[in-house]
Formats: C-alpha cells, structure tokens, sequence
C-alpha cells in the first residue's frame, strides 16, 4: 500500500510498532508500579497518591471483585468523573482479569439501563452524587453488585470528611438515594484486604474496555477494544508524543493536566494509561466546566502536558485568570476529540505559547489514530497523518479506494483497532471492509503530501464539545412525548460548543412549547445531548419514501 503519509515521519520515528513488552495491561499496570513506586501518580485536591498506594489499593479492589464470585471476562460499570477511585478501580477490575465499562457519570436513568442491560455488567462502582441515577433504573439491569463512594472517600480522613459535608448538606449536590444491599468504597476495600487476589491469565485477545459509543440508529454501541488494542495505542501514543517529551528536562517527572474525563477514550488511554506507562503524573480534574477551580488547580505546578477538547482549550484562554497559570513549561497541547478551531489555536498560542497539536481518532480506534507533529509550532487545521503502523485509504459509495484530492470515506486499519461492536455482528459487519479497514463515517481528502483533512461527515452526528450526539437518539426520545407528532435533530455551529442541536418539532397539541420539549429532554438526556433551539414548524422535509431529509433542515 502507498503510504505518502511516512515522508513526514522525524528521521528516528519508527513507521511500525516494535513487539508488546506486555500480554496484557495487568502486566503495564503491575511493572508501572515496580518501577515507580515512589513517584507521585494523582494530585487530587491538594492530596498526592502515589504509584505504591495505586498498586496496594488496586490490588485490594481487585481481590474484592473476586471475592464477590466474579469471574475473568465478567464486565464491570465505572461511573465517576475524575476522582482517585477511578484509576483504583480501573487498575483493579484489569488486575482481576475482568471488563471495564466506562460509563458517562452525566447519563439519564433511560441512558444508564440501556448500557448496563447491553454490557451485561453484573458489578458498578458508584459516586454517590449520582446513586439516584442507579436507582431509578437498578431492577431493569443485570446489576447485582454496587459499590457507592463520595468525592472524599480517598482524601485524609478530616479533609474527606469535611468535603463530604460540603457537597451532601451545603451545596447540596448529593441527590437522595436508596440503593439496598450496596456497600461503601471503604468497607469494599476494608473486605478486600483480607482477600486473595488472583493474578489476571488475561491476553491480548482478550477484552479490556467496553467503550459505548453512538450508532446511526441511535443505539449506543459498546466498541470492544482488547488489550491489545489499548496496548498498541499507549505505545503508538509514546512514540508519537516523543518529540515533545524528548523536551521536558532530564529527570523531572512528565505532569499532565487530566481534564478530559476518564470514562472518554481519549481521557482512558493518552492520559491514563500513556502515563502510567511512561511514569508520569496527573493532576486530576473532577469538573472541567469549572473553569476557576481547573485553573486555582493547576496554579503553581510546572506541568508538560494538556490533552483537551477545542472547547476546553477555548474556555481557559478567554478566562480573565488565564494568565495567572505559569504556562512556561508546557511541552504538548494535544487537541482531539473534536475539530480544533482556527481561532481557538490563535487564542490558546497567544495566551499560552503553545501550539495547539491536532490528533483525530475514534472510540473504534481506542483512540488516536492520526496526528500532526508533535514538536509543530503553527497551527495546520488537518487532522495531520497516519502513526506508526497505522494506515489511511479513503473510499467511495461503493468501496472502491479514491485517489489523491477525492473526498470519500476515511477507513482506518491498524491494530488499535476495535474487534467489533459488543455483540452485534451485524454492525461490526458493516463497519468494515474485507480487507480489514474500519469506515469512520467521517469525509476526507488525502492530498499529495499523505495529510489528511475532514470535510464533512457521512452520518447526521453531532460534535458537541467532543462528545458525540445522535440524531436518532434524540428524535426517538423526543418523540415519546405526549402531542409530538414529529420531531428532527441537526447540528448547528455554536461559538462555545463546535456544534450544538437544534430540534425541530411537529406537534398536534397547542399545549406543547419549547419549554416542555426541553423539559422533557431533560428528564431523559444526558446535558450534551439536549437541543439548545427548538423550532416547531407544521411539517418535516421528507423524501418519497418518508424519510425526513435533515440535509434539507440544515440548508
């Protein structure tokens, strides 16, 4: 296959992945935790953990699990934002050789079951802020385990304490909740202590993460991604990254701000994972939309690395306390996720003196499957060239391989690529080519240089600040509601979010207002997901057959 794409590679940047040094991302974990033991891995709330307490506490949490009956390859449900818990009880579900669930903290009760009852997941460790999430939905799942922890769970003893009151009975972000037979962080770990831990016969065809991603159909979709899978992508991410972190200085510890959520591809495995590999540190960031606390949290500390969404980035560089960050030793801003704006990497090289490096990627690709040079100054607006041992072609309608400056289809192969949709063969079918390609749905050109750049997208989805939204998902809801006759969803620009939704809505009920469709939603959609317009119109463009022609909604 041509590859233009290598010419671009540095001299030293290998085109194909060496052999794994790992069979599995028990073995990563557990060298990570020999080999650096007394380096700090979180900072949390003016706390640091280390790479010792990870190991002794995800040791113990995985010992609990097997405690419970649990068995190798049983799948269990993560629901937290960033919080110490969280790479705990990641590290010890892979240690316990069973399936991590990522699953969005933010999630409806309607969202949170279809995951559950489509992962299988018999086990669920919790933020108690939202428990009543669970519980509204607990009976329709396979669920039989749950474990509930606090923010403070993980914080010294008087400082967790006195953060837990705040958050129940001050600023009242706990809602209430009854979860019968469910068992505390504490009293978990408490029982695994005096367990024995089984070590993980897990291997690299086997599955690590269930990542849930959106459909065409509106049905969310768990991207089996394996160990090998992940491993390949920590260590194509390394080599990748290298330039840049070639740069931070010689025996000083690569710190990354960790923003993006971990329960996000992106968040799992180039902040998480790519770290522990490498021995650096994150500064955990439980809110990213609170962009005071983001900053007063990152004050003071030389940090190399910022991994962000166009939003994010955006957000930081027009707060009035930009400025008061020491940005000095910023190595890498990785943007990803979704298109980094002309105008965002203007602002964010301005404000921060670093250029923003733009990566594309997917769940199905675990997730980082193309980039710009690491080591770039300027701003390119592609979404840069294929790394190590990954390869681009872009196809037509009907499958057939277009040549240089054609737009069509990018399809991607590479071993970070998914081994499929959980349980849906039908799907994983359709997603890829006979020669092994998966079809990302997104629209490209490859120019003679072998960069590539997205022009547009083959499904109706939606960016919204780097989640993915589904039109289908949305109308199906919205029109489950009483007086909706019809209901259509498009994207539309938006100056903070990339993109946001705009609804249609056909109604035979006078009664029904923007107020009540948008009430509705959010009983029933996670924020992201909610339209920002509403627009009621008597009828939707549709095609001979029926379909409505959401193109026709957007021109």
């Amino acid at each position: 296959m041509n590859k233009p794409w290598l010419r671009h590679y540095p001299a030293e940047m290998p085109h194909e992945l060496p052999d794994y040094p790992y069979r599995s991302l028990a073995e990563l974990l557990t060298e990570a935790f020999s080999r650096y033991s007394d380096r700090p891995f979180v900072h949390f709330m003016g706390t640091v953990m280390t790479y010792r307490a990870l190991d002794e506490a995800s040791r113990t949490f995985a010992a609990y699990l097997q405690s419970l009956g649990l068995k190798r390859g049983d799948r269990v449900a993560l629901m937290m934002p960033n919080v110490p818990q969280y790479p705990v009880a990641v590290a010890g579900v892979l240690r316990a050789g069973m399936v991590v669930v990522n699953t969005n903290p933010l999630y409806t009760p309607r969202e949170l079951q279809h995951q559950l009852a489509d992962s299988g997941a018999t086990a669920i460790v919790i933020l108690e802020n939202m428990a009543s999430t669970l519980q509204a939905c607990l009976p329709q799942t396979p669920v039989r385990h749950v474990v509930v922890t606090s923010i403070g769970d993980m914080l010294p003893t008087a400082k967790g304490l006195l953060v837990d009151f705040v958050l129940r009975r001050v600023k009242k972000m706990v809602p209430p909740f009854q979860l019968p037979g469910a068992v505390r962080w504490k009293k978990a770990m408490a029982a695994g202590r005096g367990a024995r831990l089984e070590p993980s016969e897990a291997g690299l065809p086997d599955v690590a993460v269930l990542q849930y991603t959106g459909g065409t159909t509106g049905v969310s979709k768990g991207a089996v991604l394996t160990h090998g899978n992940i491993i390949a992508n920590v260590l194509q991410s390394e080599l990748w990254n290298k330039p840049a972190t070639s740069r931070i200085p010689a025996g000083e510890q690569a710190l990354l701000v960790c923003a993006l959520p971990i329960y996000h591809i992106f968040g799992f495995t180039v902040n998480m994972m790519l770290s522990i590999r490498q021995g650096g540190a994150l500064i955990l960031i439980p809110n990213p939309r609170d962009i005071p606390a983001l900053l007063k949290a990152i004050r003071g500390k030389r940090f190399h690395l910022f991994p962000a969404v166009n939003t994010l980035f955006g957000a930081i560089a027009r707060h009035p306390d930009c400025a008061s960050v020491d940005w000095s030793h910023l190595k890498l801003s990785l943007g990803g996720g979704m298109a980094v704006q002309a105008a965002t990497a203007k602002l964010w090289l301005e404000k921060t003196g670093s250029a923003i490096c733009e990566g594309y990627g997917l769940s199905e690709t675990s997730p980082s499957a193309s980039c710009n040079a690491t080591d770039s100054t300027v701003y390119t607006g592609t979404i840069g060239v294929p790394i190590p041992s990954t390869e681009f072609k872009i196809i037509g309608e009907e499958g057939e391989d277009l040549p240089v400056g054609v737009a069509g289809e990018i399809a991607i192969r590479g071993p970070q690529v998914m081994a499929g949709y959980w349980q849906r063969p039908e799907e994983t079918a359709r997603s890829m080519t006979p020669d092994g390609f998966f079809k990302t749905g997104d629209i490209g050109i490859m120019d003679a240089e072998g960069r590539f750049r997205i022009v547009d997208r083959k499904k109706d989805m939606i960016n919204v600040s780097g989640f993915n939204v589904y039109p289908n998902e949305i109308e199906e809801v919205v029109t489950r509601m009483p007086g909706v006759v019809e209901a259509a969803a498009i994207a539309v620009t938006d100056d903070v979010s990339g993109e946001a939704v705009k609804l249609f809505v056909v109604t035979d009920d006078p009664s029904v207002d923007a107020e009540k469709v948008r009430a509705f939603c959010r009983e029933n959609l996670t924020g992201y997901k909610r339209p920002k317009h509403v627009e009621f119109r008597e009828s939707l463009p549709k095609t001979g057959v029926g379909k409505v022609l959401r193109r026709a909604l957007r021109d």
